[in-house]
């Protein structure tokens, strides 16, 4: 592949994203308590795009594909150049014949495999505010990271006590985080009582929420990839898009599973990159720091160390117990849902 198809003005898109994202922002993680983001402003706002900018190469109309850019992609790719460029990708492969489902990378990139007449290439778009084109890459195709259709490690609830599912489960009307690629089965979980009651008092002061200070474990035995400190935790009800993850801790079990838990509190975590943890070892306290707006933990398995080339595997925990009715319920192999109250001894 000739250099100029790869990447589309490189530097702009470098400065675009320094411009309107921090490097956590991109990986930012859905707020516990945000209303459910609509359809259309996770997949469909970038199908729409792509479905636009597809039909404007294949057609060749470079004035068309220059009214879907933004002012400052106009600027920094203008109709001149942008005309050459799509020449010469058309002339290397063809037009593009099919798109398969986009990966979503929070909160405005998508990427779609395109398959051109003669060849296979990824595209990546960013999206602004206002759905017009901030960032375009034509980038050749990495095959996706293996999957496992169910995890092999045994993995136990990384907590003690009593808490509230509050999103979690196989739809998106039962998990926000549906439509994100590597949090498709991921859990927000907040600190409760028996009755399902997540604070005392008025819930303005993190202290309020039970979730706050309680321990967080290894759900499994692995090694320590990443730590992210230093993140302060947000007075309830405010939130900081801009470190999505706030403080958090991935472990790798084995190849291909990985658990992110995220949101934990300032200054609390004590492992590092490369320790070897055990199941149940503690690792930090729940806290309320990034894309959270009250004390939580969010946790999800995904198959790759690399937040944002994740793709999530769904969850079973050992040992799991409901709280229904004042009744404890015993669950082996369990996944919960919305709306559950769970303990763990």
């Amino acid at each position: 592949m000739s250099q100029n198809i790869i990447p589309v003005k490189e530097t702009f898109n470098k400065e675009s994203r320094m411009r309107n994202l921090s490097v956590v922002s991109v990986l930012a993680l859905s707020v516990a308590l945000a209303v459910a983001v609509p359809q259309q402003t996770a997949t469909e706002r970038f199908q729409i795009v792509i479905n636009r900018l597809v039909q404007d190469i294949n057609n060749a109309d470079y004035p068309g594909i220059q009214q879907d850019f933004n002012q400052e992609m106009k600027k920094a790719l203008p109709l001149e150049d942008s005309t050459t460029f799509f020449k010469n990708l058309l002339s290397q492969y063809g037009k593009i014949e099919k798109l398969d489902s986009p990966r979503l990378i929070p909160p405005d990139q998508a990427v779609f495999l395109a398959h051109f007449q003669r060849g296979l290439l990824d595209i990546k778009l960013v999206l602004d505010n206002e759905d017009k084109i901030a960032g375009l890459w034509f980038l050749p195709h990495v095959p996706p990271i293996p999957t496992p259709d169910k995890h092999q490690t045994k993995l136990f609830l990384p907590f003690k006590e009593c808490w509230l599912v509050f999103w979690g489960g196989d739809t998106k009307e039962l998990n926000q985080h549906h439509d994100t690629t590597n949090q498709r089965f991921a859990f927000d979980f907040l600190g409760a009582n028996e009755t399902g009651e997540t604070h005392k008092g008025d819930g303005t002061a993190n202290q309020d929420y039970f979730a706050f200070g309680r321990e967080i474990l290894a759900p499994a035995d692995g090694v320590v990839t990443d730590v992210i400190n230093g993140v302060r935790d947000n007075v309830p009800g405010s939130m900081n898009p801009y470190s999505g993850l706030g403080n958090a801790v991935f472990i790798q079990h084995r190849e291909y599973e990985v658990s992110v838990l995220a949101h934990l509190k300032l200054d609390s975590i004590k492992v590092k990159v490369g320790d070897k943890v055990k199941k149940g070892q503690f690792i930090g306290l729940c806290g309320n720091s990034g894309n959270s707006s009250e004390p939580h933990l969010h946790y999800h398995l995904q198959n790759t160390p690399i937040i944002q080339d994740g793709t999530g595997i769904k969850p079973y925990f050992q040992n799991v117990t409901l709280i229904k009715d004042s009744k404890k319920e015993p669950k082996t192999n369990y996944s919960p849902t919305k709306g559950e109250i769970i303990f763990a001894e």
